[in-house]
């Protein structure tokens, strides 16, 4: 559902922008508001993540402000990350682990 409202804002902007309604700043404003939905992430995904900034398991806890044996279970399946835990992966895996210090 939340997919298809922020489309049709989008769609709706994109026919105000073509006749001259919106400017080219606000229609950047507006693509910066219609943020799409953070993924889940699997197990391997984690770890993939994790390896590639050559993090242990110890050091995303700290990044993230977990505990170390919480990135133990999501890298087992035991847990998902949620919340916060979900967009920081999601921020570092878009944007770099600098995105994040």
């Amino acid at each position: 559902m939340r997919e298809s409202i922020a489309e049709s804002i989008m769609s709706t902007v994109r026919d105000l922008e073509k006749i001259g309604l919106v400017d080219d700043i606000t229609m950047r404003n507006i693509e910066n508001l219609c943020i799409s939905e953070v993924p889940e992430y699997t197990p391997e995904k984690i770890v993939c993540i994790r390896k590639k900034f050559k993090l242990s398991q110890a050091a995303l806890a700290s990044v993230f402000n977990i505990s170390p044996s919480t990135v133990k279970k999501w890298e087992q399946g035991v847990k998902k990350p949620a919340g916060a835990s979900r967009k920081l992966l999601d921020i570092m895996e878009r944007k770099g682990l600098e995105a994040l210090m």
